[in-house]
């Protein structure tokens, strides 16, 4: 989910959950694995140079404090304060909306950051009770994916609900609490039979989405949902054999979009097709959000923060090849220079018309696929000039959003769930 989406609804509607709305903190919890962390990534994974750890760990703490103050509301919920909610705004211009999307980016900031926020397993656990307030109505395991809904309804879309599901894993590690786990395993099944094709094994653009239909089927897929560390951890939560079969999938379906589609660049578009018979494509203009549908724009633009933070975790080497490919062309692309950077490109490489802006949307994701670049010669030189682009520049909501994530790889501070 980008900056917009056409819905297609069916189906009646849902009831809410009841008993997973996560247990409170209280004072002087634990907090099993509190930030910085400091991971240790795979061999040959560099992190930013020019700071050190320390420094690398105030940047994100500053970060996330001006996004809490810019993007984070406490929800009146009229109830006591074990009742509490709290929502991600979708910014600026439309401060009284929040969608799914934010709500995942929101919990798993939280995550990360408690044992550096006092206040972070309330944060998390109010916002998991306004996803759960707000279901969708065709799969209430899963949250409607914008608030407040459309007067038609509302319905799911796969990136909110996948985020929301790696979040309450990653709490379960954090906070030593089952029950965490259990609220995960409900969404992850609700993604699984609602939101992924049987015969593709590829993300469907959300619940509403018919894998047989005529318009929108299960042959359309949006590549930002290709989140193979997700599909992994979802594997080692369940133990159910399709997640490995998605994690398998989505990259050999952006292995054949490069090399079928954008063998010069790498880049992923915004959506694509794959035939059943195995030829891909990129979709039209106005398949679903606009004219760059067929071009990598607002919602590829998080591609590289996808597979690059799988590679960076598990050394998967396809993930790893895939991120390397978008960031090498980049680094040619900009001349070495993270503020030529532009906000969208044709898979071919010529910049978008009319989208110039260097949108640390474009930056951010393109620096973590950079981390396992740093090893070539100027490597090292040009990811720290991207972390510098992006560590102290502040723009709206879904950019700020990104970039903190990002950033939380980039100082080594993000981890993946263990599942159990």
């Amino acid at each position: 989910m980008g900056y917009l989406r056409r819905m297609a609804i069916v189906g009646g509607v849902g009831a809410i959950l009841c008993g997973v709305f996560g247990p409170m903190v209280s004072a002087g919890e634990a907090v099993l694995r509190p930030f910085p962390q400091h991971q240790a990534y795979q061999q040959g994974v560099t992190l930013p140079s020019r700071w050190s750890p320390a420094e690398r760990d105030a940047d994100v703490r500053a970060f996330y404090q001006q996004w809490k103050a810019d993007y984070l509301r406490k929800v009146d919920s009229g109830g006591n304060g074990a009742d509490v909610q709290y929502r991600v705004t979708f910014g600026q211009t439309q401060p009284e909306r929040t969608v799914s999307e934010g709500q995942g980016y929101g919990m798993m900031m939280a995550v990360v950051m408690a044992g550096a926020d006092p206040e972070a397993r309330a944060i998390f656990d109010g916002l998991w009770r306004f996803a759960r307030q707000w279901p969708s109505d065709i799969d209430p395991r899963l949250m409607g994916w914008q608030i407040p809904p459309s007067e038609e309804g509302n319905d799911s879309a796969f990136d909110g609900d996948a985020d929301i599901a790696f979040a309450l894993l990653m709490a379960a590690d954090q906070w030593g609490d089952e029950a965490y786990l259990a609220a995960a395993r409900e969404v992850i099944a609700g993604i699984g039979e609602s939101m992924i094709g049987p015969q593709s094994r590829l993300p469907l653009l959300g619940d509403w989405v018919d894998p047989a239909g005529a318009e929108y089927d299960q042959w359309g897929t949006r590549p930002s949902d290709f989140m193979p560390e997700h599909f992994s951890a979802f594997a080692r939560a369940t133990g159910d054999p399709l997640w490995e079969q998605v994690r398998i999938r989505v990259l050999e379906v952006a292995e054949r979009l490069q090399r079928d589609v954008s063998p010069r660049t790498g880049l992923l578009p915004d959506f694509a097709i794959v035939e059943p018979d195995g030829k891909v494509h990129t979709a039209p203009p106005n398949y679903l959000e606009g004219y760059y549908d067929t071009a990598f724009y607002f919602n590829a633009a998080r591609v590289p923060w996808r597979m690059a933070s799988h590679a960076v975790m598990s050394g998967d080497p396809e993930a790893a090849a895939i991120a390397r490919k978008m960031a090498g062309w980049m680094r040619g692309r900009a001349g070495g220079d993270p503020a030529a950077i532009q906000s969208g490109y044709m898979l071919s490489g010529l910049p978008l018309p009319y989208e110039g802006e260097n949108s640390t949307l474009f930056v951010a994701p393109m620096a973590v696929a950079s981390m396992l670049l740093a090893g070539d010669d100027g490597g090292q030189k040009w990811l720290d000039d991207l972390y510098a682009n992006i560590r102290d520049r502040h723009m709206d909501y879904y950019e700020d959003s990104v970039t903190l994530l990002c950033m939380m790889v980039l100082s080594g501070n993000f981890w993946s769930p263990s599942g159990r």
